[in-house]
């Protein structure tokens, strides 16, 4: 018995030293790697002065590694759940949850007004086009400009009456200049473009095929801030997608993990989803 007790007594004293070794984090400052630099943010405590250059890092070499990923890596969910949850400001508010199909007939009906304002836009734009030999091409300012004359033309006066043009520059008071210029630029589609892109909604809208390689994924915006979301795949694989406050927008993803992210109204939003199916994204006021 005293033989089994000195040789439990000897196994803890070889074990302790490797354990305190494990611990280490004397050298951390000069890691490049993910696990080991994940380990110390852990342990390491609140005002570590070290925490604000590792975590910038480790935020790094999650990015460069999803990015360098194979498609099919298994580590990559993982990753961009710990991604964003280093990102991840917790006063944001999200709720996830599946499109239904209550949901989709909403926005099939949306999306169908849509197309239908796009066809109006296009028959009024090209009435008043001044007719030139040789060409069919309709040379239009912008989109929005269209929209927002088609929208107060008056068929039996056959007149357009002056309409302001949106201005979401009240909401967009918490984007920086260069992301309030680049949600401009995503909300004002050519013609063409918009087209196209309501008409591929609207297809994969009326698509129930489960072996689709893509889905749709719809953001509400509850907020009081314009926003930009960014969803972000393996590779190059990104998609960016401009809501105005208190509305909504969709787009067609191909399926897979992405990390989502955006800025509301100032706060950080970040999280990991895996798209097999339509989903819906529900962006509120940070409290």
């Amino acid at each position: 018995m005293k033989k089994l007790l000195f040789f439990c007594t000897m196994i803890l004293f070889m074990l302790a030293p490797a354990q305190s070794r494990d611990k280490n984090y004397d050298k951390i400052m000069a890691s490049k790697n993910i696990y080991e630099i994940d380990a110390f943010l852990r342990d390491a405590h609140d005002n570590d002065p070290r925490r604000k250059i590792l975590k910038p890092r480790l935020m790094d070499l999650i990015g460069k590694y999803i990015k360098d990923a194979y498609p099919d890596d298994q580590r990559v969910p993982k990753l961009q759940e710990k991604l964003a949850l280093l990102k991840k400001n917790p006063s944001t508010k999200i709720s996830f949850e599946e499109m239904t199909e209550t949901i989709k007939k909403k926005q099939r009906i949306v999306y169908e007004n849509r197309l239908k304002e796009i066809n109006n836009t296009s028959r009024y734009v090209a009435n008043k086009a001044p007719s030139t030999a040789g060409t069919s091409n309709v040379n239009t300012s912008s989109y929005s400009d269209a929209l927002t004359k088609a929208k107060s033309y008056s068929p039996s006066s056959g007149k357009a009456s002056a309409v302001a043009t949106p201005n979401y520059s009240a909401s967009s008071a918490m984007m920086g200049k260069g992301e309030e210029a680049e949600f401009a630029l995503l909300m004002n589609d050519s013609p063409v473009e918009h087209k196209n892109k309501t008409v591929q909604l609207l297809n994969k809208l009326f698509d129930n095929d489960p072996s689709s390689k893509d889905c749709i994924v719809m953001i509400e915006n509850k907020s009081d801030c314009d926003m930009i979301v960014r969803i972000e795949g393996v590779g190059n694989t990104k998609y960016r997608l401009a809501v105005p406050a208190h509305n909504e927008n969709s787009i067609v993803v191909q399926k897979g993990d992405y990390l989502f992210t955006s800025v509301v109204c100032g706060a950080q939003y970040a999280s990991q989803k895996t798209v097999q199916k339509a989903i819906m994204v529900s962006l509120s006021n940070p409290k």
